[in-house]
């Protein structure tokens, strides 16, 4: 007697959007809108239901808040990482938008108390600040410079937006200045493929290129 193996295949299960509790749409819809958050939908059905969608600048997913979304009480939602390659950088710009913002904090190690500032060595995931909207839904930027082994599927490399490409295309430029440096400043011929392997790498989280 024989049996029919079946292979299962595995679909892609992708974060698309987060739900939070807002008690004033408008309120909420003029605070994401001031922070530079891309609107991507504001659609009511009668008085019971309203769905807004923004999504921040290069990020996959998305929020949601509304009328008739969730039970959660407003201002419930914390921890709501927003990862950043340059924290000062990304805190200058919110509290240019009038946004308060904490003071940049790290920590030396997982569990460690704060110490005021940014991580003199520029560690991932040892940097960050908060911020809440109006309701008190908080938010945390986080640095990360460099993803750990196994976060990135090192077979796929994406940008949500040609922003966030130009980033990376600055940072394997200024990458690659120091390279020619170190090999007597003669030009680099190959230089499209010393990019290519360093943004799919920074990407990975895997060794960039030296």
């Amino acid at each position: 007697m024989t049996s029919a193996i079946k292979t299962l295949q595995r679909v892609d299960l992708k974060l698309e959007v987060v739900v939070i509790p807002v008690s004033d749409v408008e309120r909420a819809k003029r605070f994401y809108d001031g922070l530079g958050w891309r609107l991507d939908a504001d659609f009511a059905v009668g008085d019971t239901f309203r769905v807004v969608q923004f999504t921040p600048p290069g990020s996959p997913s998305s929020i949601h808040f509304g009328t008739g979304l969730t039970s959660a009480s407003p201002g419930s939602a914390s921890g709501l990482y927003l990862v950043v390659s340059d924290i000062e950088t990304a805190r200058a710009e919110l509290v240019d938008r009038g946004t308060e913002v904490s003071e940049i904090i790290h920590r030396e190690g997982p569990g460690q108390s704060p110490v005021s500032g940014r991580d003199p060595q520029r560690r991932s995931y040892r940097s960050s600040a908060s911020f809440s909207d109006p309701d008190g839904n908080g938010w945390i930027l986080q640095e990360v410079t460099e993803r750990l082994p196994g976060r990135v599927d090192a077979r796929v490399t994406t940008f949500t937006s040609a922003s966030e490409l130009a980033g990376a295309l600055r940072r394997a430029a200024a990458a690659h200045g120091e390279y020619e440096k170190r090999t007597g400043g003669k030009h680099d011929e190959n230089w499209p493929d010393w990019y290519a392997n360093y943004i799919v790498q920074e990407q990975a989280g895997g060794p960039l290129p030296t």
